[in-house]
């Protein structure tokens, strides 16, 4: 996972990968919390590498919902996950159990 992230962010060497790693480690602790899981399924860590390059992007920028310089202008989601929030309910959703129901012949 982190050499994508460094491929997606065109790093080069060893000098950011304590830094890229705390990032993965932060995203990969919060998706787990959001899905009610121990460990993240292989099908839903593309999620972490791409916030993970979401949030490298935003280093420096912290805490703005929005900027803009000579015209430029930039804003950010409330949360990291909220474009993949169909994804998480939907794993949510499949690994619900049914609920036993009762079943009467008259």
């Amino acid at each position: 996972m982190l050499e994508d992230i460094k491929t997606l962010l065109g790093l080069e060497g060893s000098e950011r990968d304590a830094l890229l790693q705390t990032i993965i480690s932060m995203t990969t602790s919060r998706l787990k919390v959001l899905l009610g899981v121990q460990t993240v399924p292989e099908e839903l860590s593309y999620i972490i590498t791409e916030i993970a390059v979401v949030r490298y992007n935003r280093i420096g920028s912290e805490g703005l919902s929005s900027h803009s310089v000579e015209g430029e202008s930039q804003s950010w989601s409330d949360t990291d996950f909220a474009p993949y929030q169909e994804e998480i309910d939907a794993y949510k959703a499949a690994q619900q159990t049914p609920a036993r129901g009762r079943v009467r012949f008259l």
